[in-house]
C-alpha cells in the first residue's frame, strides 16, 4: 500500500486521545485517532455506572499521585474542570452534581462520547477503530504500520492507558513503547480497586455482603471520609478505592466506624445513663443491626453498659477506632478503575507533554505517571493532558 501522511497520528481513542485531536485539529493539524478496540471510549461508557463521572468541579493537583507532584500543575492550569463543562454546555447535554463536585450526565456517557467524537468532526480528525498500529520507525516523521496501511505522522502521540479492566481492551501498549524508548517507567499497580481479605476475616465477615457504612478509612497517610462496602471477597466502596490508590501490601487499613465521635465517652456515658441497654444496641444506632451484631460476636463481646468495665470499653472502642485490617490483596486491574505508575514524568516536558529525548513523540493521559483520586478527577486529568499535547503536537 501506498504511503499516507498526516501532522499528528494519536494511538488510543479515549478520553485523553480524542480530546488531544481536538486540539490539534483545531489548529489546522491534520490528525488521525488509531484504536485496536471496536468501539471508542469504552472507559467512558462504563464510568459511572453508565452516566460518566466527567469531572469534578473542584479538581486541583492535591487530588493527584504522582512522584513528581508538581508536574500536573500546568496542564491541569490550562485546561480546568471549568473549561470542560462549557463544552458539555455547549452540546446542551443536562448533567448533575452527586457528591463531593462529581458532575455526572443526567442520561448516559454515550452523549460524552458523541460530543467528542462531533468535535472530532468538526476539525476534521479522523478517528478509527479495529485498528492496531505498530511503531516502525521514530522520526520525525515517525512510520506506523496500521491496518489501512503505512502512515506517517511528523507527531506521534500515545493516549493508550494503563493496565486497568483488560476486558475493555487495555494493554500495557504506551508503556511498553516507552521502555523500548528507554524512558524511566515508575511501578505499576492497580488503584482506585476492592481490597480483598484472608479466609478467616472473611468468615467472621459472613452475611455482611452488601452492607455499607460511612468511615474515615486511613492508608499510607492519606484519610477518606467516605462509605465502605462489604463484599463477598473484601471490601469495596469509595473509601476503600480511594485508600487504595495509597496502601502497599502489609500494610493496614485503619478504618474509623464511628467518624466524628468518641465511642469510648458515648459508652462511658451510657453506662451512667443508660445502664440497661446493651452494647450491641448503642452499636447498632450508627452500625447497620448485622454488623453490630457481627462485631460484638467477634471483637467486643456483649453486655448490659453498667457491666462493661474500663477495660471493656477500651477494647470495644478499638475493635471500631479504627477497625485495623490487613489486606490480603487487591482484586488487581481487572477492576481496577486506574493504573497507577507509568512513564516517568521527568522524561516528558509539563507544558507540551512531549518526550524530551524523542521529538515529536507525545505521551498522555493514564499511561502517565499521573494518577487521580475517585470522583472524576482522572479523567480531568485526560481533558487536561490530551488538550495540552493538542496545543502543541
Amino acid at each position: 500500500m501506498a504511503e499516507t501522511g498526516v501532522d499528528v497520528a494519536i494511538i488510543g481513542a479515549g478520553a485523553a486521545g480524542l480530546m488531544c485531536a481536538i486540539a490539534a485539529g483545531a489548529r489546522g493539524r491534520s490528525v488521525r485517532v488509531l484504536d485496536h478496540a471496536n468501539k471508542v471510549g469504552k472507559k467512558i461508557l462504563m464510568s459511572g455506572g453508565g452516566r460518566c463521572n466527567f469531572t469534578n468541579i473542584h479538581s486541583t493537583p492535591g487530588n493527584f499521585l504522582s512522584a513528581n507532584p508538581h508536574f500536573a500543575k500546568s496542564a491541569l492550569s490550562r485546561y480546568t474542570p471549568a473549561d470542560f463543562v462549557a463544552l458539555v454546555e455547549k452540546h446542551a447535554i443536562s448533567y448533575h452534581e452527586k457528591k463531593l463536585g462529581q458532575l455526572f450526565c443526567d442520561r448516559s456517557s454515550k452523549d460524552i462520547v458523541r460530543m467528542l467524537l462531533a468535535e472530532c468532526a468538526a476539525v476534521g480528525a479522523a478517528v478509527l477503530t479495529h485498528a492496531p498500529t505498530r511503531i516502525a520507525q521514530l522520526g520525525p516523521p515517525h512510520r506506523l504500520e496500521t491496518p489501512q496501511g503505512p502512515l506517517l505522522a511528523e507527531s506521534l502521540v500515545i493516549a493508550t492507558g494503563g493496565y486497568s479492566i483488560p476486558s475493555l481492551g487495555a494493554t500495557g501498549f504506551g508503556i511498553d513503547f516507552a521502555r523500548e524508548l528507554g524512558l524511566a517507567i515508575q511501578p505499576t499497580r492497580a488503584a482506585l480497586v476492592p481490597v480483598t481479605l484472608a479466609p478467616r476475616l472473611l468468615a467472621r465477615l459472613d452475611g455482611l455482603s452488601g452492607v455499607s457504612v460511612e468511615t474515615v478509612t486511613r492508608a499510607g497517610g492519606a484519610a477518606f471520609r467516605e462509605n465502605i462496602l462489604f463484599t463477598h471477597r473484601g471490601l469495596s466502596g469509595p473509601a476503600i478505592l480511594q485508600a487504595s490508590s495509597y496502601w502497599l501490601p502489609g500494610q493496614p487499613l485503619e478504618i474509623d466506624l464511628f467518624p466524628g465521635a468518641d465511642l469510648a465517652e458515648r459508652l462511658r456515658a451510657g453506662r451512667r445513663g443508660r445502664p440497661r441497654v446493651e452494647l450491641k444496641t448503642l452499636l447498632a444506632e450508627t452500625l447497620p443491626k448485622s454488623m453490630a451484631q457481627r462485631w460484638c460476636e467477634h471483637w467486643t463481646g456483649n453486655k448490659p453498659l453498667a457491666d462493661l468495665s474500663d477495660a471493656d470499653i477500651e477494647r470495644a472502642a478499638s475493635a471500631c477506632q479504627p477497625w485495623t485490617v490487613y489486606p490480603a490483596g487487591t482484586e488487581g486491574y481487572r477492576t481496577a478503575e486506574v493504573t497507577i505508575g507509568g512513564v516517568d514524568t521527568g522524561a516528558l516536558s509539563s507544558k507540551t507533554m512531549e518526550c524530551r529525548d524523542h521529538p515529536g513523540v507525545y505521551f498522555i493521559g493514564e499511561v502517565v505517571d499521573v494518577t487521580g483520586h475517585l470522583g472524576g478527577h482522572n479523567f480531568q486529568w485526560a481533558w487536561a493532558s490530551g488538550h495540552a499535547a493538542g496545543q502543541y503536537a
